[in-house]
Protein backbone atom coordinates (compact mmCIF):
# COMPACT_ATOMS: atom_id res chain seq x y z
CA UNK A 1 0.00 0.00 0.00
CA UNK A 2 1.40 3.39 -0.95
CA UNK A 3 2.24 5.81 2.23
CA UNK A 4 1.84 8.59 0.26
CA UNK A 5 -1.83 8.06 0.04
CA UNK A 6 -1.95 8.71 4.07
CA UNK A 7 -1.81 12.31 4.03
CA UNK A 8 -5.38 13.52 4.63
CA UNK A 9 -5.38 14.70 8.38
CA UNK A 10 -8.35 16.28 10.41
CA UNK A 11 -6.46 19.81 11.42
CA UNK A 12 -3.29 20.54 9.66
CA UNK A 13 -1.42 24.12 9.48
CA UNK A 14 -2.34 24.97 6.30
CA UNK A 15 -3.75 23.29 2.97
CA UNK A 16 -1.60 22.36 0.04
CA UNK A 17 -2.73 21.90 -3.71
CA UNK A 18 -1.55 18.82 -4.82
CA UNK A 19 -1.11 19.61 -8.27
CA UNK A 20 0.88 22.83 -7.51
CA UNK A 21 4.50 24.05 -7.89
CA UNK A 22 5.48 23.32 -4.32
CA UNK A 23 3.30 20.13 -4.05
CA UNK A 24 5.35 18.98 -7.34
CA UNK A 25 8.82 20.25 -5.25
CA UNK A 26 7.99 17.94 -2.70
CA UNK A 27 7.47 15.05 -4.36
CA UNK A 28 10.31 15.81 -6.46
CA UNK A 29 12.52 16.20 -3.16
CA UNK A 30 10.96 12.63 -2.02
CA UNK A 31 12.05 10.93 -5.54
CA UNK A 32 15.97 11.79 -4.67
CA UNK A 33 15.45 10.77 -1.08
CA UNK A 34 14.57 7.44 -2.25
CA UNK A 35 16.95 7.42 -4.62
CA UNK A 36 19.75 8.38 -1.86
CA UNK A 37 17.73 6.14 1.20
CA UNK A 38 18.04 2.69 -1.84
CA UNK A 39 21.83 3.73 -3.43
CA UNK A 40 23.26 5.28 -0.56
CA UNK A 41 25.89 8.39 -1.60
CA UNK A 42 25.36 9.35 -5.70
CA UNK A 43 26.31 11.75 -7.89
CA UNK A 44 23.78 14.06 -9.44
CA UNK A 45 24.03 12.57 -12.54
CA UNK A 46 23.27 9.37 -11.04
CA UNK A 47 20.17 10.80 -9.13
CA UNK A 48 19.02 11.68 -12.04
CA UNK A 49 19.36 8.82 -14.22
CA UNK A 50 17.78 7.05 -11.28
CA UNK A 51 14.59 9.16 -10.83
CA UNK A 52 14.46 10.15 -14.54
CA UNK A 53 14.28 14.05 -13.49
CA UNK A 54 16.49 16.45 -15.21
CA UNK A 55 20.32 17.42 -14.20
CA UNK A 56 18.76 21.16 -13.37
CA UNK A 57 15.95 19.59 -11.31
CA UNK A 58 18.35 17.38 -9.35
CA UNK A 59 20.67 20.26 -9.22
CA UNK A 60 18.33 22.86 -7.50
CA UNK A 61 16.65 20.31 -5.21
CA UNK A 62 19.97 19.38 -3.77
CA UNK A 63 20.74 22.73 -3.30
CA UNK A 64 18.07 23.37 -0.93
CA UNK A 65 18.21 20.06 0.64
CA UNK A 66 21.68 21.35 1.77
CA UNK A 67 20.97 24.59 3.05
CA UNK A 68 18.16 22.79 5.40
CA UNK A 69 20.66 20.06 6.33
CA UNK A 70 18.93 16.99 4.69
CA UNK A 71 21.99 16.29 2.73
CA UNK A 72 25.75 17.50 1.94
CA UNK A 73 27.86 17.55 -0.96
CA UNK A 74 31.25 17.16 -1.34
CA UNK A 75 33.18 17.14 -4.74
CA UNK A 76 34.29 13.70 -5.98
CA UNK A 77 35.09 12.75 -10.02
CA UNK A 78 33.12 10.20 -11.81
CA UNK A 79 34.13 8.49 -15.21
CA UNK A 80 37.21 10.80 -14.68
CA UNK A 81 34.76 13.99 -14.73
CA UNK A 82 34.33 16.06 -11.68
CA UNK A 83 31.06 15.86 -10.14
CA UNK A 84 28.90 16.82 -6.81
CA UNK A 85 28.46 13.57 -4.38
CA UNK A 86 25.42 13.64 -2.35
CA UNK A 87 24.51 11.82 0.69
CA UNK A 88 21.83 12.13 3.17
CA UNK A 89 21.93 13.07 6.53
CA UNK A 90 20.64 10.54 8.59
CA UNK A 91 19.28 13.13 11.06
CA UNK A 92 18.96 15.79 8.50
CA UNK A 93 15.62 16.23 9.06
CA UNK A 94 13.77 15.67 12.74
CA UNK A 95 10.25 15.21 13.28
CA UNK A 96 8.91 15.86 16.70
CA UNK A 97 5.81 13.55 18.21
CA UNK A 98 4.40 14.51 21.07
CA UNK A 99 1.08 12.34 23.07
CA UNK A 100 -0.91 14.28 25.60
CA UNK A 101 -2.08 11.67 27.89
CA UNK A 102 -4.44 12.16 30.78
CA UNK A 103 -2.00 11.71 32.98
CA UNK A 104 1.16 12.06 31.18
CA UNK A 105 2.93 13.60 27.93
CA UNK A 106 5.56 11.57 25.94
CA UNK A 107 7.72 13.21 22.91
CA UNK A 108 9.71 11.29 20.54
CA UNK A 109 12.41 13.20 17.51
CA UNK A 110 12.38 10.51 14.86
CA UNK A 111 14.71 10.82 11.47
CA UNK A 112 14.10 10.34 7.98
CA UNK A 113 14.59 6.95 8.29
CA UNK A 114 12.07 6.57 10.43
CA UNK A 115 14.27 5.68 13.37
CA UNK A 116 13.80 7.44 16.83
CA UNK A 117 16.85 9.56 17.98
CA UNK A 118 15.63 10.64 21.44
CA UNK A 119 12.57 9.85 23.50
CA UNK A 120 11.64 10.75 26.89
CA UNK A 121 7.96 10.95 29.13
CA UNK A 122 6.77 12.96 31.96
CA UNK A 123 4.19 12.17 34.65
CA UNK A 124 1.44 14.68 34.69
CA UNK A 125 -1.23 15.27 37.11
CA UNK A 126 -5.00 14.40 36.90
CA UNK A 127 -6.65 17.57 35.55
CA UNK A 128 -3.53 19.41 34.55
CA UNK A 129 -4.44 22.23 32.53
CA UNK A 130 -3.55 22.68 28.35
CA UNK A 131 -0.87 25.28 29.46
CA UNK A 132 0.75 22.55 32.33
CA UNK A 133 1.24 20.05 29.21
CA UNK A 134 2.38 22.47 26.34
CA UNK A 135 4.79 23.42 28.85
CA UNK A 136 6.13 20.50 29.46
CA UNK A 137 6.20 19.17 25.98
CA UNK A 138 8.35 22.36 24.86
CA UNK A 139 10.66 21.81 27.67
CA UNK A 140 11.05 18.29 27.08
CA UNK A 141 12.18 18.99 23.29
CA UNK A 142 14.42 21.25 24.47
CA UNK A 143 16.09 18.54 26.16
CA UNK A 144 15.97 16.69 23.55
CA UNK A 145 17.39 18.35 21.52
CA UNK A 146 20.33 19.37 23.49
CA UNK A 147 20.97 15.56 24.27
CA UNK A 148 21.01 14.38 20.70
CA UNK A 149 22.71 17.31 19.95
CA UNK A 150 20.28 18.22 17.42
CA UNK A 151 19.69 21.78 16.23
CA UNK A 152 16.39 23.59 16.49
CA UNK A 153 16.78 24.78 12.55
CA UNK A 154 16.32 20.58 11.51
CA UNK A 155 13.03 20.19 12.97
CA UNK A 156 10.36 19.84 9.72
CA UNK A 157 7.04 20.53 12.05
CA UNK A 158 5.60 18.60 15.17
CA UNK A 159 2.96 16.29 15.70
CA UNK A 160 0.60 16.14 18.36
CA UNK A 161 -2.00 14.00 19.63
CA UNK A 162 -4.47 14.25 22.66
CA UNK A 163 -7.37 11.66 23.70
CA UNK A 164 -10.57 13.31 22.56
CA UNK A 165 -12.18 14.38 19.12
CA UNK A 166 -10.72 17.61 17.78
CA UNK A 167 -13.27 19.84 14.78
CA UNK A 168 -10.76 19.77 12.22
CA UNK A 169 -12.79 22.93 10.62
CA UNK A 170 -11.44 25.01 13.58
CA UNK A 171 -8.97 23.15 15.20
CA UNK A 172 -10.39 22.62 18.61
CA UNK A 173 -11.00 19.90 21.27
CA UNK A 174 -14.57 19.58 21.16
CA UNK A 175 -16.89 18.20 24.08
CA UNK A 176 -16.03 14.62 24.82
CA UNK A 177 -12.22 14.63 25.68
CA UNK A 178 -10.74 12.72 28.32
CA UNK A 179 -8.77 16.21 29.08
CA UNK A 180 -12.12 18.22 29.96
CA UNK A 181 -9.48 21.36 30.60
CA UNK A 182 -8.55 21.19 26.42
CA UNK A 183 -11.79 21.63 25.48
CA UNK A 184 -12.81 24.72 23.44
CA UNK A 185 -8.96 25.35 22.93
CA UNK A 186 -7.38 25.99 19.28
CA UNK A 187 -4.55 23.18 19.96
CA UNK A 188 -2.69 24.26 17.20
CA UNK A 189 -2.59 28.31 17.73
CA UNK A 190 -1.63 26.89 21.54
CA UNK A 191 1.35 24.96 20.29
CA UNK A 192 2.73 26.52 17.50
CA UNK A 193 2.97 29.80 19.66
CA UNK A 194 4.95 27.65 22.08
CA UNK A 195 6.93 25.55 20.02
CA UNK A 196 7.66 27.92 17.59
CA UNK A 197 7.05 25.21 14.73
CA UNK A 198 4.92 23.56 12.28
CA UNK A 199 2.08 21.81 13.66
CA UNK A 200 0.02 19.04 13.01
CA UNK A 201 -2.83 17.36 15.67
CA UNK A 202 -5.06 14.34 15.80
CA UNK A 203 -6.88 12.63 17.80
CA UNK A 204 -4.39 10.11 19.57
CA UNK A 205 -6.30 6.72 18.38
CA UNK A 206 -6.18 8.26 15.19
CA UNK A 207 -2.34 8.44 15.28
CA UNK A 208 -1.91 4.94 16.76
CA UNK A 209 -3.90 3.51 13.54
CA UNK A 210 -1.62 5.59 11.68
CA UNK A 211 1.96 4.61 13.73
CA UNK A 212 0.15 0.82 12.97
CA UNK A 213 0.87 0.96 9.42
CA UNK A 214 4.09 2.98 9.65
CA UNK A 215 5.89 1.67 12.44
CA UNK A 216 4.26 -1.41 13.07
CA UNK A 217 3.99 -4.40 11.43
CA UNK A 218 1.21 -3.93 9.67
CA UNK A 219 2.23 -2.07 6.94
CA UNK A 220 0.69 -3.94 4.05
CA UNK A 221 -2.75 -3.30 5.47
CA UNK A 222 -5.18 -0.86 3.78
CA UNK A 223 -8.26 -1.82 6.37
CA UNK A 224 -7.17 -1.25 9.95
CA UNK A 225 -8.80 -0.53 13.35
CA UNK A 226 -6.44 0.56 15.97
CA UNK A 227 -8.52 0.42 19.21
CA UNK A 228 -7.25 2.62 22.64
CA UNK A 229 -8.89 1.16 25.42
CA UNK A 230 -7.50 3.35 28.75
CA UNK A 231 -9.37 5.94 30.63
CA UNK A 232 -11.53 6.44 27.48
CA UNK A 233 -12.05 3.97 24.64
CA UNK A 234 -11.56 5.46 21.35
CA UNK A 235 -10.61 3.57 17.90
CA UNK A 236 -8.77 5.13 14.65
CA UNK A 237 -9.43 3.86 11.40
CA UNK A 238 -7.62 3.39 7.89
CA UNK A 239 -9.33 2.40 5.43
CA UNK A 240 -8.35 1.90 1.71
CA UNK A 241 -5.08 3.33 2.89
CA UNK A 242 -5.41 6.44 4.52
CA UNK A 243 -7.34 7.56 7.84
CA UNK A 244 -10.98 8.37 7.83
CA UNK A 245 -12.09 11.22 9.42
CA UNK A 246 -15.91 11.54 8.35
CA UNK A 247 -17.17 15.39 8.08
CA UNK A 248 -15.87 17.20 10.94
CA UNK A 249 -13.07 14.66 12.18
CA UNK A 250 -14.93 13.23 14.89
CA UNK A 251 -14.65 9.81 14.15
CA UNK A 252 -13.73 6.28 16.38
CA UNK A 253 -16.02 7.13 19.06
CA UNK A 254 -16.71 3.78 19.88
CA UNK A 255 -16.18 4.41 23.49
CA UNK A 256 -19.80 6.22 23.57
CA UNK A 257 -21.49 2.86 21.84
CA UNK A 258 -24.51 2.28 23.64
CA UNK A 259 -23.99 -1.64 25.65
CA UNK A 260 -26.82 -1.27 28.04
CA UNK A 261 -29.48 1.61 27.94
CA UNK A 262 -30.00 1.31 31.33
CA UNK A 263 -26.81 1.28 32.41
CA UNK A 264 -24.61 3.98 34.25
CA UNK A 265 -24.49 7.79 33.18
CA UNK A 266 -21.16 8.25 31.09
CA UNK A 267 -19.31 11.35 30.96
CA UNK A 268 -21.04 12.13 27.78
CA UNK A 269 -24.46 12.33 28.88
CA UNK A 270 -25.87 8.97 27.58
CA UNK A 271 -26.47 5.98 29.70
CA UNK A 272 -24.50 2.98 29.18
CA UNK A 273 -21.80 3.82 26.99
CA UNK A 274 -18.96 0.83 26.30
CA UNK A 275 -16.41 3.05 28.19
CA UNK A 276 -18.86 2.35 31.70
CA UNK A 277 -18.31 -0.81 31.51
CA UNK A 278 -14.60 -1.32 30.10
CA UNK A 279 -12.05 1.47 30.33
CA UNK A 280 -9.84 1.35 32.24
CA UNK A 281 -10.96 3.88 35.07
CA UNK A 282 -14.27 1.53 35.22
CA UNK A 283 -11.86 -1.61 35.68
CA UNK A 284 -10.60 0.54 38.64
CA UNK A 285 -13.43 1.73 40.49
CA UNK A 286 -14.76 -2.08 40.48
CA UNK A 287 -11.15 -3.64 41.90
CA UNK A 288 -10.25 -1.14 44.33
CA UNK A 289 -13.43 -1.24 46.62
CA UNK A 290 -12.26 -3.06 49.80
CA UNK A 291 -9.00 -2.03 48.48
CA UNK A 292 -6.38 -0.53 51.24
CA UNK A 293 -5.67 2.07 48.18
CA UNK A 294 -6.17 2.81 44.93
CA UNK A 295 -5.74 0.63 42.26
CA UNK A 296 -3.42 1.51 39.04
CA UNK A 297 -3.68 -0.11 35.69
CA UNK A 298 0.12 -1.28 36.35
CA UNK A 299 -2.17 -3.02 39.33
CA UNK A 300 -4.78 -4.63 37.24
CA UNK A 301 -2.07 -6.19 34.98
CA UNK A 302 0.47 -7.53 37.75
CA UNK A 303 -3.19 -8.99 39.56
CA UNK A 304 -4.51 -10.57 36.22
CA UNK A 305 -1.03 -12.17 34.80
CA UNK A 306 -1.04 -13.75 38.74
CA UNK A 307 -4.42 -15.02 38.11
CA UNK A 308 -6.28 -13.16 40.34
CA UNK A 309 -9.85 -14.34 39.78
CA UNK A 310 -11.84 -11.08 40.50
CA UNK A 311 -9.50 -9.20 38.26
CA UNK A 312 -9.58 -11.48 35.56
CA UNK A 313 -13.49 -11.54 35.41
CA UNK A 314 -13.47 -7.75 35.24
CA UNK A 315 -11.34 -8.04 32.42
CA UNK A 316 -13.47 -11.13 30.45
CA UNK A 317 -16.66 -8.89 31.36
CA UNK A 318 -14.61 -5.50 29.62
CA UNK A 319 -13.32 -7.53 26.93
CA UNK A 320 -16.89 -9.11 25.90
CA UNK A 321 -18.34 -5.64 25.81
CA UNK A 322 -15.46 -4.40 23.82
CA UNK A 323 -16.00 -7.29 21.30
CA UNK A 324 -19.52 -7.38 20.84
CA UNK A 325 -18.87 -3.00 20.02
CA UNK A 326 -16.13 -3.62 17.72
CA UNK A 327 -18.30 -7.10 16.15
CA UNK A 328 -20.89 -3.95 15.34
CA UNK A 329 -17.78 -1.85 13.37
CA UNK A 330 -16.36 -5.18 12.27
CA UNK A 331 -20.12 -5.31 9.83
CA UNK A 332 -19.46 -2.11 8.61
CA UNK A 333 -15.98 -1.59 7.46
CA UNK A 334 -14.87 -5.08 7.36
CA UNK A 335 -11.47 -4.27 8.36
CA UNK A 336 -8.30 -6.92 7.82
CA UNK A 337 -6.88 -6.42 11.14
CA UNK A 338 -7.91 -4.76 14.18
CA UNK A 339 -5.05 -3.75 16.83
CA UNK A 340 -5.27 -2.92 20.33
CA UNK A 341 -3.25 -0.90 21.98
CA UNK A 342 -3.25 0.98 25.21
CA UNK A 343 -1.92 0.36 28.94
CA UNK A 344 -3.61 -3.07 29.03
CA UNK A 345 -1.55 -4.40 26.24
CA UNK A 346 0.76 -6.33 28.60
CA UNK A 347 -2.52 -8.62 29.40
CA UNK A 348 -2.03 -10.18 26.00
CA UNK A 349 -4.19 -12.96 25.27
CA UNK A 350 -5.77 -12.21 29.03
CA UNK A 351 -7.83 -9.52 27.09
CA UNK A 352 -7.63 -10.51 23.53
CA UNK A 353 -9.40 -13.88 24.29
CA UNK A 354 -13.07 -12.00 25.52
CA UNK A 355 -12.60 -9.30 22.55
CA UNK A 356 -12.03 -12.10 20.73
CA UNK A 357 -15.08 -14.02 21.44
CA UNK A 358 -17.31 -11.04 21.68
CA UNK A 359 -16.60 -10.05 18.12
CA UNK A 360 -17.03 -13.75 16.86
CA UNK A 361 -20.46 -13.83 18.48
CA UNK A 362 -21.61 -10.21 17.23
CA UNK A 363 -20.19 -10.07 13.72
CA UNK A 364 -21.49 -11.79 10.68
CA UNK A 365 -19.55 -15.10 10.79
CA UNK A 366 -17.69 -13.85 7.50
CA UNK A 367 -16.23 -10.93 8.77
CA UNK A 368 -15.60 -12.25 12.22
CA UNK A 369 -13.28 -15.17 11.30
CA UNK A 370 -11.59 -12.92 8.38
CA UNK A 371 -10.50 -10.34 10.83
CA UNK A 372 -7.54 -10.87 12.40
CA UNK A 373 -7.31 -9.03 15.90
CA UNK A 374 -3.69 -8.30 17.42
CA UNK A 375 -2.00 -6.62 20.54
CA UNK A 376 -0.03 -3.71 19.33
CA UNK A 377 3.42 -4.03 19.86
CA UNK A 378 4.50 -0.80 19.60
CA UNK A 379 3.18 0.06 23.42
CA UNK A 380 2.72 3.02 25.01
CA UNK A 381 4.94 4.92 22.14
CA UNK A 382 2.56 4.45 19.54
CA UNK A 383 0.16 7.41 19.38
CA UNK A 384 3.71 9.65 19.53
CA UNK A 385 4.91 7.52 16.60
CA UNK A 386 2.01 8.13 14.89
CA UNK A 387 2.28 11.85 15.59
CA UNK A 388 6.20 12.27 14.09
CA UNK A 389 4.92 10.32 11.25
CA UNK A 390 2.08 12.75 10.39
CA UNK A 391 4.61 15.26 10.58
CA UNK A 392 6.36 13.30 7.60
CA UNK A 393 3.96 12.36 5.61
CA UNK A 394 3.19 16.22 5.29
CA UNK A 395 6.15 16.69 3.86
CA UNK A 396 5.78 13.82 1.48
CA UNK A 397 8.53 12.14 3.61
CA UNK A 398 7.48 8.58 3.56
CA UNK A 399 8.50 5.45 5.30
CA UNK A 400 11.79 3.68 3.24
Amino acid sequence: MAEEDRTTTPTKRRSRNPGSQPALRLLNRQRIIDALLGAGPSTQAEISRSTGLSTATVSNIVKSMAAKGLVSTAPTTSSGRRALSVTLNGNGAVAVGIDFGRSHVRVVLANLGYQVVAERALPLPLGHHASESIAAAADLLNLLLAEANIPRSLIVGAGAGIPGPIDRRSGTVVQGAILPEWVGINILERLEKTLELPVYADNDANLGALAEVTWGPHRSVSNLMFLKIGSGIGAGLILNGAPYYGNVGVTGEIGHATINEHGPICRCGNRGCLETVASTATMIELLSRGAVGPLTVGDIVRRALAKDSATLRVIDDAGLAVGRAIGNVANLINPEVIVVGGPLAGLDDLLLDPIRRGLLRHAVPVVGESTTLAMSSLGDRAEALGAASLVFQHQRIRRP
